[in-house]
């Protein structure tokens, strides 16, 4: 029996090791497991990165380079960002190694393979979306069906730059392509947050998650 359970950790231990080694080597785009937990306070853009750095990093994959996929609004002599312009050139693949788009083009046109089952988080899971309990399906992104930043009041747009945990709201995206807003089936911008807080998001249909992707 004793011998049984070593070979069983070591198969066990092989597996775990065969994953995190696939992960690194393909894993190019997931959604955030968790947020950093401060509602759409992210410490800015740096701090999203960060974030996107440690999760990927905990995944086995934090050789690559990551950002957020997170647009900021022009502000105070601040030039406004483009999520778009922030994530490399593609091709972008999840944790399982399926191919999600190709390249920014394909990313934000019409045949990029961006569903439920594929916008996977760093672990490899699918995130909950309508229907499921809780609701997780509101991704922040402060961006326009293109990637391109809004034009506006940064309170209103991304919560401050990703700044603000209290009043204001961001634009979200809907990573189950369903639900409601001016653009329900759009997985970048589909409407604005109730708030900046963790609770308002989470009353949204959110949990504070946002896209990572691999720049390199």
């Amino acid at each position: 029996m004793i011998k049984m359970r070593s070979v069983f950790a070591v198969m066990t231990l092989g597996i775990l090791g065969a994953y995190l080694a696939f992960a690194q080597n393909t894993m190019t785009f997931f959604i955030t497991s968790a947020g950093p937990g401060n509602g759409a306070n992210l410490g800015g853009l740096a701090g999203a990165d960060k974030h996107c750095q440690s999760l990927a990093a905990a995944a086995g994959a934090g050789k690559r380079t990551w950002h957020a996929y997170l647009s900021t609004t022009a502000s105070g002599g601040q030039a406004a960002v483009n999520a778009r312009d922030r994530i490399g050139k593609g091709p972008w693949y999840n944790a399982k190694g399926v191919r999600i788009a190709e390249n920014v083009a394909d990313l934000h046109g019409d045949h990029n393979n961006l569903t439920k089952q594929t916008q996977l988080t760093e672990k490899g899971e699918v995130v909950n979306g309508r229907g499921d309990q809780p609701n997780k399906h509101d991704i922040l992104t402060g961006s326009q069906l293109d990637g391109t930043a809004l034009t506006g009041d940064p309170a209103t747009t991304t919560c401050g730059n990703w700044t603000s945990s209290g009043e204001g709201s961001a634009m979200l995206g809907h990573h189950d392509r369903q639900g409601g807003g001016p653009n329900p089936t759009s997985w970048n911008s589909s409407h604005p947050s109730r708030g900046c807080s963790q609770e308002n998001l989470r009353g949204t249909g959110g949990d504070g998650f946002f896209y990572c992707f691999a720049t390199n």
